[in-house]
């Protein structure tokens, strides 16, 4: 009874560590994205005319 629960728990604990680690990656990669994105904006300023 007491490995059924363990199995159960380390179970549902690696996929908390997978998901955790899915939505850093996720964020890290559209935070570079923004970046990058404002620096062409900021590069591109000069050539704009409102």
């Amino acid at each position: 009874m007491n490995e059924k629960i363990f199995k159960t728990i380390s179970g549902a604990g690696a996929l908390n560590l997978v998901l955790g680690i899915v939505a850093i990656v996720t964020g890290v990669a559209a935070g570079v994205l923004l970046l990058v994105s404002g620096a062409k904006l900021l590069k591109s300023k000069t050539d704009l005319m409102i």
